[in-house]
């Protein structure tokens, strides 16, 4: 078989997604926060970018008389608008001193007298108290103390050894945020070290002992006693209920433990009265010992736009604050002359910079269009609350604005909104269609609130069950299957009903 070259012409289509292009997708999907970070590092990196504020007249001719002084420049900037300009500083000569015809210095300095009035003068304060321009102590911390730190704090002050503070260390790095110590075993970590497990044991023991009361407990059961020794609660029937008959407290199944605890005659007999109070000395200890010390950071949310109501009209206003408004220096400007390597760099970062301005004003634009377009769909829920929500998806939105599915999701995805109802994420107006019995579609949201409302005004000693629900929206004109009430509930963090109920 014979092998021959040839050129051969081939027509195809393909996406190619532009630089431009790239960087609108990216910054369309970035959340508020997100996006102020990047602008500054994005002017940081690029001198062609600048802040676009307003400068005085007054301060704008002093800059030019400045010229190339840079930090007296940024002076004049973080002063604003101000009417008395900022004066040039003048500095003498140090080595330059005025001599009178005594031959005695005018600006020198008389050293004896100023360390003389030095010693004699009374201490300066360390501490002020009830003051209200100084902060409190706990709020010049960088972050509070995790719960490693707090254990380990602990461990060096106790009376254990040297090899034994090292397994504790070692022990308190595998205690999880919520105080439990799962793994590795007590043989494992024994075995890892070449130590005994009966050394392991005493260590655990000793950390058991900690702040918070609890904590490196192995499961529930032994956290529960641990805190029920600690409490000075720990009598038989309370050890009995720990040990044996979690499930059945979780359950509040009291009559179970009563049969269970049952002892032959003639002893006396276990009256639940007796279950009841020791129930509630179990319930008041607790299961997560370690979460007191969590270390979730604050999520702040700023929203994206608002929707402010006057009078019978909605408005949707963009929220510009804090966001650079950024500009092409003019500085720059005038340099791309100056030489071909520094114009082709000038040309270079001027290009990218007015790409990232065009997609910021792109992405608010595409931000507003949505935000009304969700105002159009649901003006009732503006108007009159959660309850009247309607259906919605992400294809309404973008068949009324023009656009696709995808570029509607990144829109809404972490941006948000304040309202006259509160503030809300723009995910939030887009949900399923429950059916009524009027014919309008209610969106699942509304019927979760219902549930929420319904649950809220139940009897705490008889609460609903989800069939019971089922019964009482079915009443109300909403038609919903069991499990989805379940589903439901289970969303928003409701417990079942024989876990509400409340028997004493």
């Amino acid at each position: 078989m014979g092998m021959e070259m040839r050129q051969e012409l081939r027509l195809s289509q393909q996406l190619v997604m532009t630089p431009q292009l790239q960087q609108a997708i990216k910054l369309l999907q970035l959340s508020r926060m997100e996006l102020v970070d990047m602008v500054h590092e994005e002017m940081l990196e690029n001198p062609i970018l600048e802040d676009d504020f307003e400068v005085s007249a007054e301060q704008a001719k002093e800059r030019e008389l400045l010229g190339g002084d840079e930090q007296l420049a940024m002076q004049m900037e973080r002063a604003g608008n101000t009417e008395t300009p900022l004066e040039q500083p003048t500095v003498e000569n140090p080595n330059q001193v005025e001599v009178k015809a005594d031959g005695t210095a005018v600006n020198e300095i008389d050293w004896e007298n100023y360390l003389d009035n030095y010693s004699m003068a009374s201490p300066m304060p360390s501490y002020r108290g009830d003051s209200e321009d100084l902060p409190s102590l706990e709020a010049t911390l960088t972050k509070p103390p995790s719960l490693h730190d707090h254990l380990a704090w602990q461990l060096k002050l106790s009376d254990l050894e040297d090899r034994e503070k090292e397994l504790g260390l070692i022990i308190i790095g595998n205690i999880d945020a919520d105080g439990y110590f799962k793994e590795p075993t007590v043989s494992e970590l024994a075995a890892d070290e070449g130590v005994s497990e009966d050394l392991v044991e005493k260590v655990l023991e000793k950390i058991q002992t900690f702040d918070p009361v609890g904590i490196g407990a192995r499961n529930l059961a032994e956290c529960m006693l641990i805190q029920a020794i600690a409490a000075g609660q720990d009598d038989d029937l309370v050890v009995k209920m720990i040990k044996s008959h979690l499930n059945n407290l979780v359950k509040k199944n009291y009559a179970a433990i009563v049969r269970d605890l049952k002892k032959p005659p003639p002893a006396p007999q276990m009256d639940i009265e007796e279950i009841y109070e020791a129930a509630k000395v179990i319930m008041d200890f607790d299961p997560r010992p370690g979460r007191q010390y969590a270390s979730d950071d604050a999520h702040y949310i700023t929203p994206d736009v608002y929707i402010h109501k006057v009078g019978d009209k909605f408005f949707v206003v963009p929220n510009d604050d804090g966001l650079p408004k950024l500009k092409i220096a003019n500085f720059y400007k005038s340099a791309m002359g100056s030489g071909e390597k520094s114009k082709e760099y000038v040309q270079d970062k001027m290009r990218s910079a007015q790409w990232l301005i065009r997609s910021i004003q792109q992405r608010q634009r595409t931000i507003i269009k949505v935000a009304e377009s969700i105002l159009k769909f649901q003006r009732e829920f503006f108007d009159k609350g959660i309850a009247h929500l309607k259906p919605l998806i992400l294809r309404d939105i973008a068949e009324d604005i023009g656009m696709h599915e995808s570029t509607v999701s990144r829109v809404t995805t972490n941006k948000y909104v304040h309202t006259p109802q509160g503030i809300y994420e723009l995910k939030f107006f887009f949900n399923s269609g429950i059916s009524s019995s009027s014919g309008d579609d209610l969106a699942s949201q509304a019927v979760k609130s219902k549930i929420k409302e319904l649950v809220d005004a139940e009897d705490a000693k008889r609460p609903h069950s989800d069939q019971k629900i089922v019964e009482l929206l079915k009443k109300g004109g909403i038609n919903i299957a069991r499990r989805t009430v379940a589903k439901y509930r289970e969303q928003m963090g409701i417990l079942s009903s024989s876990q509400r109920k409340q028997v004493f």
